[in-house]
């Protein structure tokens, strides 16, 4: 097409019209949904039909007649390509449905079983004296928090320190090779061995009938450093290396460039790694059962006599009830309740470290 303006003659270009084959219809946006909900009305009128209803072969028939639709629809509207996207696609949230069901279902047990004791009580009143109803797990409480704490205060600087030695400091030689196999090896170790290892060692000091909380703290400690470990190398290793070389460039020491660029902008995932590994050992129960034993008082002491943990405490309970038994098993899940509690503030603080002390960006 040639357009004359009088003077001078130009010519238009005409956009080029793509092949036909190229162009594909699409499903509408509510496709996906129909095609579900009429899976749902399929599978259950089938169900009713056969009169072998149940509620897990409905939500497993449902998913299969749904994949296979949505497949064979988009195929014939949309292509193969496009077809094979949405059925990975739900592939995938279906597998994220099945990984949440177990999740869910542990919460709202562990929430429907708690809150029959989850009382003033339960977190002021030990079961010093207390043989049926009542009492409560402030000693099993105490004796957790000051047992992790001694673990945690153990285990972070060593295992921080040993994963800068390891990414910072050395140069893969046999040292730094030896404590990375070691490293791998404590971390599929079983709890019972830490418990059995701390319990030989302070045995062969105190005797064979010592029970301690600093014992516990340190089988717990077995158990933590290689998460601490593993997980802050992996941290300091996606540091980019023109950080480093900036700050070297401009002077800075490499311990300072150590404290100051490479931690902090590692500190998001440092912070999480330890709550991980926290959360790991503080619901370990064969260690703490034979390297602190079970009371029924409080004892703030850990380097003296026997201490209660929360997981000892709702193992007892439910392992030995007494007469009657309801009231042993309310404990049981109002501890194992506020476990999950306190895992959850954990992870809120990590969040919190990570967001005060990570490198500003504006």
């Amino acid at each position: 097409m040639t357009i004359d303006t009088g003077t001078t003659q130009y010519e238009k270009i005409e956009p080029p019209t793509p092949p036909p084959s190229l162009v594909r219809a699409e499903l509408p946006r509510w496709a996906p949904w129909g095609i579900l909900v009429g899976s749902f009305v399929l599978v259950g009128v089938l169900l009713a039909v056969t009169g072998g209803f149940s509620a897990g072969l409905f939500v497993v028939g449902s998913a299969v007649v749904f994949g296979l639709a949505t497949y064979l629809i988009s195929r014939f509207v949309e292509g193969g390509r496009k077809a094979t996207d949405r059925l990975v696609t739900i592939v995938v949230t279906v597998a994220f449905l099945i990984a949440l069901v177990p999740l869910i279902s542990v919460l709202v047990t562990v929430v429907g079983n708690g809150v029959a004791r989850f009382d003033t009580e339960f977190f002021t009143e030990s079961m010093r004296g207390v043989v049926g109803a009542g009492g409560g797990g402030y000693h099993a409480i105490v004796g957790t928090l000051i047992i992790t704490a001694l673990a945690a205060v153990m285990s972070i600087p060593i295992g921080v320190l040993t994963a800068v030695y390891l990414v910072e400091y050395s140069t893969k030689n046999r040292l730094a090779r030896s404590i990375t196999f070691f490293v791998d090896v404590m971390t599929g170790i079983p709890s019972i061995v830490a418990g059995l290892f701390a319990f030989a060692l302070f045995s062969l000091f105190f005797g064979p009938s010592i029970r301690l909380g600093f014992a516990g703290a340190v089988a717990l400690s077995i158990l933590m450093i290689p998460v601490v470990v593993r997980s802050t190398e992996e941290m300091l290793k996606i540091v980019p290396n023109e950080l480093r070389e900036a700050a070297l460039a401009l002077g800075t020491p490499k311990w300072r460039t150590i404290m100051k660029v490479v931690i902090p902008t590692s500190i998001a995932g440092i912070a999480s790694g330890i709550t991980l590994a926290i959360a790991r050992v503080i619901g370990e129960t064969a260690p703490l059962l034979i390297a602190v034993g079970l009371t029924t008082g409080v004892n703030f002491n850990p380097f003296s006599g026997r201490m209660m943990t929360l997981p000892v405490f709702a193992y007892n309970s439910y392992a030995a009830p007494g007469v009657p038994r309801e009231p042993f098993i309310d404990r049981a899940w109002t501890s194992a309740l506020v476990l999950i509690i306190i895992v959850l503030v954990l992870n809120l603080v990590a969040r919190l470290v990570a967001r005060v002390f990570a490198p500003k960006t504006r």
